[in-house]
């Protein structure tokens, strides 16, 4: 990957308070781009902001259809440009058809449909004048049945057929939109986004390793962040409507 590429180059990066989002923004700040990061805790967001001059907050819960128009108008106002927009942010908790509750089934709809939607909407005009880029972020659960999460999944699911419905419809702009998709990730998700109880995690952690063809235990952020730079970067110009699993093979189980 050309290193010089993101030198000027201006990027939000929604749930940039922890894991995926978090190491996404710090590596983009760290190869010379500007990042504005999203999230719900201020102070989170203000321990990641200190950890690089290039990178600026706006606390906004995704759910909420006024965030995305902040933090394109924080990204413009400050920079006067946007190039790469990272939908991270993701909402996503077990819930068995037992206790199906419409509340929980649409506030996962809020985040990992709506919100990207919009969030697309509100950065068009500055992604057409960049010809930048969208990176999606989904998840490999959807490659297979998953009891128990299965709104997560088809919600992101459907983020992947937005995927390739940008990216055709976008095309003409010159905006290409892919996605990277991982499998299980030591990203703190389990307990934070999937709420679930340390032991229960833990639990989760073992059968999912073995898994994993590759045979490690889970994958780093380190392991995504690489893919959402190239994908989002220019060295990836021929490329648009793809969605790319990164989990050590574990989508390819039966």
């Amino acid at each position: 990957m050309d290193e010089t590429q993101w030198k000027g180059k201006v990027a939000i990066v929604t749930g940039g308070s922890s894991g995926i989002g978090e190491a996404t923004a710090i590596a983009l700040a760290q190869a010379g781009a500007h990042v504005v990061i999203t999230g719900r805790d201020s102070a989170r967001l203000e321990q990641i902001a200190a950890k690089n001059e290039a990178i600026a907050i706006v606390q906004a819960d995704s759910a909420d259809p006024a965030s995305a128009q902040l933090a394109v108008d924080a990204a413009i106002s400050r920079w006067h440009r946007l190039d790469l927009v990272v939908n991270n942010a993701g909402a996503g908790h077990p819930l068995p058809i037992e206790k199906y509750d419409s509340s929980a089934i649409a506030a996962m709809c809020a985040v990992n449909i709506i919100a990207p939607s919009l969030l697309v909407k509100a950065a068009l005009d500055p992604l057409t004048q960049s010809k930048g880029a969208i990176v999606n972020i989904t998840t490999a659960a959807t490659r297979n049945a998953v009891p128990g999460v299965a709104h997560y999944a088809a919600t992101k699911a459907a983020l992947e057929h937005l995927t390739r419905s940008w990216a055709m419809e976008l095309a003409g702009r010159g905006i290409r939109v892919n996605a990277v998709a991982p499998g299980p990730v030591k990203s703190g998700a389990l307990t934070g986004m999937m709420g679930l109880p340390e032991e229960i995690a833990r639990h989760v952690e073992v059968v999912e390793a073995e898994q994993v063809p590759l045979g490690r235990r889970r994958g780093t952020t380190d392991d995504l962040v690489q893919w959402v730079l190239m994908l989002g970067g220019s060295d990836s110009g021929w490329v648009t409507g793809q969605i790319l699993s990164v989990d050590g093979g574990w989508s390819l189980r039966q």
